[in-house]
């Protein structure tokens, strides 16, 4: 049986394929133009059209999904077809990357609302009644190397981020995803959210200090605007797309953290304790 995974060829999705290959599994990438990948086996897929999706998802033992970085009503459009895919062709075990975006915390200025694309793909999926987990992963660390965040620390010994000095946060790895999201897609035993990232969190500091360690030299943490922060990132994902992680760092401002809980984690469910800064920042070799 076959495992189909979204966005193969990017940060989440790249590591959760190579990891199944690995172990023997057969993972194919779902991508919109397989022509385009070498040496990793593809399946054609258009996010804006459901027979493709359905044909891509029949049969498959498990579907790995996570929404892309466009504006908001494109990815609402996608979720809702993905959806209707997966009712379609009922493969045997979904699992879903937030993306980071909070699913779990009603009562949190970080919840997205229910009309929100991540919210409408977790909800419809699970009106199928096909198994599902949610990965929900907080921030990625890998947020950290965008060049207007790395260049300054390692040229100027400075990490400007646009949160709070004293605000956690359940810093993730993409690799940590990865890791969960195969195991979740091999034991269907455990259904619902679960969340990946350090607990208790880690605040800016904290990553400055890892900074530090891992450069031999000072650095020191700074706050910036979400708005400035938008500025200096919308050349790279476009305006539309830099609004989204505005919005989300807005939320943030106006939370006391954005730590995962930890009866749902994947270090208590799973037994899969994540990257530390240092850790990460030593296998990535930035």
């Amino acid at each position: 049986m076959t495992y189909v995974i979204h966005g193969a060829t990017g940060a989440q999705g790249g590591p959760l394929l190579a990891r199944l290959t690995h172990s023997g599994k057969r993972a194919v990438a779902a991508v919109r133009n397989p022509s385009a990948i070498r040496d990793v086996p593809a399946v054609a897929v258009d996010l804006a059209s459901v027979d493709s999706l359905a044909e891509a998802y029949r049969g498959a033992e498990g579907l790995f999904v996570h929404l892309p970085v466009v504006a908001e009503a494109e990815r609402l459009t996608y979720a809702r077809n993905i959806a209707q895919a997966v009712a379609r062709a009922r493969p045997a075990r979904v699992v879903v990357s937030t993306s980071g975006w909070v699913v779990d915390e009603p009562d949190s200025p970080l919840q997205n609302p229910p009309d929100s694309a991540i919210s409408t793909l977790i909800r419809e999926i699970q009106q199928t009644g096909i198994s599902l987990a949610v990965v929900a992963p907080r921030l990625f660390l890998e947020n950290l190397l965008n060049p207007v965040v790395l260049e300054p620390v390692k040229s100027e010994g400075i990490l400007r981020y646009p949160l709070r000095s004293d605000f956690q946060v359940s810093w993730s790895s993409h690799l940590d995803v990865a890791e969960t999201a195969e195991r979740l897609l091999l034991d269907m035993s455990i259904t619902g959210v679960v969340g990946v990232g350090q607990s208790p969190g880690l605040t800016g500091m904290d990553l400055a200090q890892a900074f530090a360690r891992y450069l031999s030299r000072p650095v020191s943490f700074s706050s910036v605007a979400p708005e400035v922060f938008g500025e200096m990132i919308a050349p790279l994902f476009g305006t539309a797309a830099a609004a989204g992680v505005v919005a989300g760092y807005q939320a943030q401002a106006l939370a006391g953290a954005n730590a995962i809980n930890k009866a749902t984690s994947a270090q208590h469910l799973l037994g899969l304790p994540p990257r530390t800064p240092q850790q990460w920042l030593t296998e990535t070799s930035c």
